[in-house]
């Protein structure tokens, strides 16, 4: 048989330390597993799933595995359960649930990440760009400093750094982004990204990421028809963990909309009026963008790199600065037939794989004698464009 015990700094139940006490095989980091003074062998974690295998192979009797907090969040049990074992599971209290309880805050609106590794620290970023409440399991590579570094400066956020959970030297430190960033850190656990201007709404029915909602591609007065908008956000495929420009953003209804849908935008646009009805449009609907007010290429240097690009406005120059990102989709509205295969052929150069649509929406009328008739619109070009050879 197969236990696994948290432990979150409290006295072990008894039902724990008797299968620690009648353990053949204790497996966990020696500096957690020696706290309990067991009688069997401990055996470090490195090679948790092999060390397993072999002792069972062996009929070596029970065995324990050690961690810390709940193993069913974010833990070993679902390494074992994908293994083809079936533990006995002792939990504790989480780390994320200690995180909250020391900063004195709710978390049912919390989003939870638990990343990898330094390779998903963009998507841990944009997950804290986009939602105002956010816990990150801390990871080698993702840590206070890294997070507060990506964030900087178009995101401000405060940190609450949460260091030895249940250990002797616990501490819930609140941070600075430019602090996290010099600081140094023993042992951090998780941090807590919050963003100190949100205002919580009513409670919500779902732990973490709320639903979607419940209509996109909305009339916000922008020049494209909702019908073009719909296949533009379509191509976009924003969600939660990427990061979306909207170059030439105008009043930011492709922007808005995809902060609704939960990704992390950035708008890049020159004109001051279009600026402030951007602002007004995010405002009305609650959602975070990141606003840039400048000329692109030039305005698009310093912002990090997208998961997807739309182009609203802009020269060919602007296009080729967006493909040279490698978004994983790039799309572009283009004004003039004439201008499409020019927009196609440089995408095409810059390896990516383009195709260009005509989007014409006609809609019912109705004729002052009481019959039916159909009203067009103006027709819309969109080019979109994904990596010939992703990486």
């Amino acid at each position: 048989m197969i236990t696994v015990v948290g432990w979150d700094g409290s006295e072990l139940s008894a039902k724990a330390a008797d299968r620690l006490h009648a353990a053949a095989l204790v497996v966990g980091p020696p500096s957690l597993a020696g706290r309990f003074g067991p009688a069997a062998p401990v055996v470090p974690d490195d090679a948790l799933l092999e060390t397993l295998d072999r002792h069972i192979g062996e009929g070596g009797g029970p065995a324990v595995v050690v961690t810390q907090g709940d193993p069913g969040f974010f833990g070993v049990v679902r390494a074992l359960r994908r293994h083809g074992l079936e533990p006995e599971v002792l939990p504790a209290t989480s780390l994320v649930t200690r995180a909250f309880a020391c900063a004195g805050l709710n978390w049912e609106d919390a989003l939870v990440v638990a990343p990898a590794g330094p390779r998903q620290l963009d998507r841990v970023v944009n997950a804290c760009r986009a939602h105002p409440k956010v816990a990150v399991l801390v990871t080698p590579g993702v840590g206070p400093g890294e997070i507060a570094r990506e964030l900087a400066p178009t995101t401000p956020r405060a940190l609450l750094v949460c260091e030895d959970l249940g250990g002797p030297d616990q501490r819930v430190t609140y941070s600075r982004m430019g602090e996290a960033t010099t600081r140094p850190w023993k042992d951090p656990d998780v941090v807590l990204v919050i963003d100190p201007l949100h205002r919580a709404g009513p409670p919500g029915w779902v732990a973490g990421a709320q639903p979607g909602p419940a209509e996109w591609a909305l009339p916000l007065g922008g020049p494209l028809p909702p019908e073009v908008k719909a296949y533009i956000l379509a191509k976009l495929g924003p969600r939660l963990g990427d990061l979306v420009w909207d170059v030439g953003a105008g009043s930011g209804e492709i922007a808005v909309e995809c902060a609704r849908l939960g990704a992390a935008v950035m708008a890049v646009e020159r004109d001051e009026e279009s600026c402030a009805r951007l602002r007004s449009t995010v405002l009305a609907h609650g959602v975070k963008v990141a606003l840039t007010r400048g000329q692109a290429p030039p305005a698009l240097e310093p912002l990090p790199d997208p998961d997807a690009v739309f182009v609203g406005g802009g020269g060919i120059d602007v296009i080729v600065a967006c493909a040279a990102r490698r978004p994983r989709s790039l799309v572009c509205a283009v004004r003039t037939l004439e201008r499409v295969p020019a927009v196609l052929d440089r995408l095409r150069e810059h390896g990516y794989r383009a195709e260009g649509t005509q989007i014409l929406a006609s809609r019912f009328t109705v004729q002052p004698d009481g019959s039916h008739g159909l009203a067009a619109t103006d027709p819309v070009f969109v080019v979109h464009g994904v990596p010939a050879y992703p990486a």
